[in-house]
């Protein structure tokens, strides 16, 4: 897991080179006869990818993005997608039949289909009429991370072609050096705060709710550690309940209409006792992660990829291997 995530920087370097023209191509047909609507098809933490994309999406192109549930097809036989919407499939492997069954119905329906694979020439590759491979190279580990972050990198860069966003597309091109820069961050204190834990909520908002999932899973398998994810809005109702000393929060925070939001809820948690670790500026009294400021849009994948670095390392301090996560396995096909 340590070594793969290490390579993320190397990776997205190598997914933009070579996808500059498939992006280009791609991003024309996109804006030429632009969908009604995108459907998400992905599991674990390429469904994670799919929430960036949901906000990513909708905040630079106003276009409607809903998460399909890939038993509507493969177990109910229906086609929720129809020629006035495009189905984005994520996935490191490509070889989940619920969603090769979801991308051949929406295909089947008349919708553009388009699919995130790390292995191209998978079955998920071969059902979608576009693809866009992540280039990640092999990856072994249970845990994903190289691939993860590939995935958010062929997100943005897409949708920085499509929108014809320049500011963007400058900012994507400078990736690779900021996440190698990432990797670097000191991130010992949320090994020190956590080492102990039984369990904790994990924070985002906007373009970081994303990375709120990703945290959450990895705590789960990587560090058996029961971690639940939440929008910094919607924490507060219920959930807020069994925060206190006992109950920390981790909370990723960006540079961008969000902020304040984010600031306001760790304040009223600081004050309830809770411990807050904070990944990017934040009130006095919570324990900051350092995060560099950046495009608002990348500055979810940096974080992610300082975090990586921290799981592994709080994994071992609590007695796991993060390489052999009990009871899974890395590709999980799920019908």
């Amino acid at each position: 897991m340590f070594a793969e995530a290490a390579e993320a920087a190397e990776a997205v370097r190598t997914q933009h080179r070579a996808n500059a023209a498939l992006v280009a191509g791609i991003a024309a047909r996109l804006r030429a006869d632009l969908p009604a609507a995108i459907l998400t098809c992905a599991r674990g933490s390429s469904d994670h990818a799919a929430t960036y994309a949901k906000y990513l999406i909708e905040t630079r192109l106003g276009t409607l993005v809903a998460s399909a549930s890939p038993s509507v097809s493969s177990l109910y036989r229906a086609a929720p997608a129809d020629a006035r919407t495009c189905c984005l499939a994520i996935s490191q492997s490509g070889r989940s039949p619920d969603l090769i069954a979801t991308v051949e119905a929406a295909r089947s329906a008349g919708a553009a289909t388009l699919a995130l694979v790390n292995a191209p020439d998978s079955p998920l590759g071969a059902a979608a009429d576009m693809l866009l491979p992540l280039h990640a190279g092999p990856e072994t580990s249970v845990a994903a991370t190289k691939s993860y972050i590939a995935a958010l990198a062929a997100i943005a860069d897409l949708v920085a072609a499509w929108a014809q966003d320049d500011a963007l597309g400058a900012a994507l091109d400078g990736l690779p050096d900021r996440l190698a820069e990432a990797w670097q961050a000191d991130w010992s204190p949320l090994v020190e705060q956590l080492a102990g834990a039984r369990g904790l909520y994990v924070i985002g908002r906007g373009l970081g709710l994303g990375i709120a999932q990703e945290a959450a899973l990895k705590f789960k398998e990587t560090c058996g550690l029961h971690a639940e994810a939440f929008s910094a809005a919607e924490v507060r109702h219920g959930p807020m309940a069994l925060v206190g000393p006992d109950f920390p929060l981790l909370v990723f925070r960006q540079s961008d209409e969000t902020g304040a939001g984010i600031d306001a809820l760790v304040a009223e948690t600081l004050a309830r006792g809770a411990p807050v670790l904070v990944a990017g500026d934040g009130p006095a009294g919570a324990i900051r992660l350092p995060s560099a400021v950046a495009h608002p849009a990348i500055e979810p994948i940096l974080q992610i990829q300082s975090f990586y670095r921290a799981v592994n390392a709080l994994s071992l301090r609590r007695g796991f291997d993060p390489d052999r996560p009990p009871h899974l396995r890395k590709v999980t096909e799920t019908v």
